[in-house]
């Protein structure tokens, strides 16, 4: 059985990205002693799952064989989880710190999330780890699930490094960073770091800096807005627009983070979800005191009309959405921030 709250790392990419293969790579360290493994297989055959276990064979694992995890899943992945944290450890292993679920490439990161919400009853960090193949960079961008596989990740490692120049190296931090603004980025040849800094503990106190205006996405239908207090909020009315924001946007809705003081609190509370899933709002306590207030949304296919009907009005000053045919591709800043959900 594991001890304290677990990390749970949902491992996703598009089809051919290289999570497989990074997985793999982790699998044969030593810091993979304390972490059990579930993959989602499309299909009756499990490759994946024989690749893995030929690189951790003490490494508990299961696999999801019934499609695409975001659609069908369901109360599987639960009781998956569930009999992993419940399992009795090997004579002489410590506790279980860390699950990672490694999912189909064509798996949507929010409906996951939403099962695993359901899991209350086992404390659990959740962070989502996104691969970028840096040979093809944002070629699949035209499929909603990488877009979204992007939007929601927390890391987002670069792949297939060893296959490129030394300049497009360089530049992946940028081109990552038009992308999702919000992620820690990860790109580097040296292979073993990037494998240990993809799957490393999650903090218990997550970093956040303010996103500079320049952050733009390099996906034509992927959009950023910021959204800055207009005033004095209290915390009915920012719950309130939250909720009707998400109701705006419905599917479309990518990811929001960012920070929001509250009349009723000293100190500034994180917000932030995938898709239409919000994690509790909590008190930020390391928070730079010069931070200001601020909301991050990234969203697919939207215009400045959707927020014009949000409830409470005038709470927030919204930027108009910034997206790709308005400026250069990768012009944004590569700004790190590490956060759970």
């Amino acid at each position: 059985m594991s001890g304290g709250a677990l990390d749970f790392l949902v491992l996703t990419g598009f089809l051919g990205s290289g999570k497989t293969s990074l997985l793999r790579d982790f699998l044969t360290h030593a810091e993979a002693a304390d972490t059990a493994v579930i993959v989602n297989e499309a299909g009756e055959i499990g490759l994946d799952g024989v690749l893995l276990r030929e690189s951790g064979d003490d490494v508990p694992m299961a696999t999801l064989s019934n499609g695409c995890v975001c659609c069908q899943v369901g109360s599987d992945l639960a009781f998956t989880i569930d009999r992993l944290i419940t399992a009795p450890r090997p004579d002489g292993a410590g506790p279980l710190r860390r699950i990672i679920l490694e999912t189909s490439g064509l798996s949507m990161p929010g409906p996951v999330l939403r099962t695993l919400a359901t899991l209350a009853e086992h404390p659990m960090k959740i962070a989502v780890i996104g691969t970028y193949d840096i040979v093809r960079g944002t070629d699949v961008a035209t499929f909603e699930e990488a877009a979204a596989q992007w939007a929601a990740a927390h890391r987002i490692v670069a792949t297939k490094t060893d296959l490129v120049s030394a300049d497009d190296l360089a530049a992946a931090p940028s081109a990552i960073a038009a992308l999702n603004p919000l992620a820690e980025v990860i790109a580097t040849r040296d292979r073993e770091a990037a494998v240990l800094a993809a799957f490393a503990p999650l903090a218990d106190t997550p970093l956040l800096r303010e996103i500079t205006a320049d952050a733009l996405s390099a996906h034509p239908r992927l959009a950023l807005c910021t959204a800055r207090p207009a005033g004095d909020i209290d915390y009915p009315a920012l719950a309130a627009w939250l909720d009707n924001l998400a109701g705006a946007l419905g599917e479309r809705l990518l990811r929001i983070k960012g920070l929001v003081r509250v009349a009723e609190g000293k100190t500034p509370l994180l917000i932030e979800c995938v898709g239409t899933m919000f994690s509790p709002p909590r008190p930020l306590r390391r928070a730079d005191p010069g931070l200001s207030s601020f909301l991050v949304i990234i969203a697919r296919d939207a215009s400045d009309d959707d927020l014009a009907s949000v409830l409470p009005a005038g709470l927030f000053q919204l930027s108009s959405w910034r997206q790709a045919e308005t400026s250069p591709q990768g012009k944004g800043s590569a700004i790190k921030a590490e956060w759970v959900v």
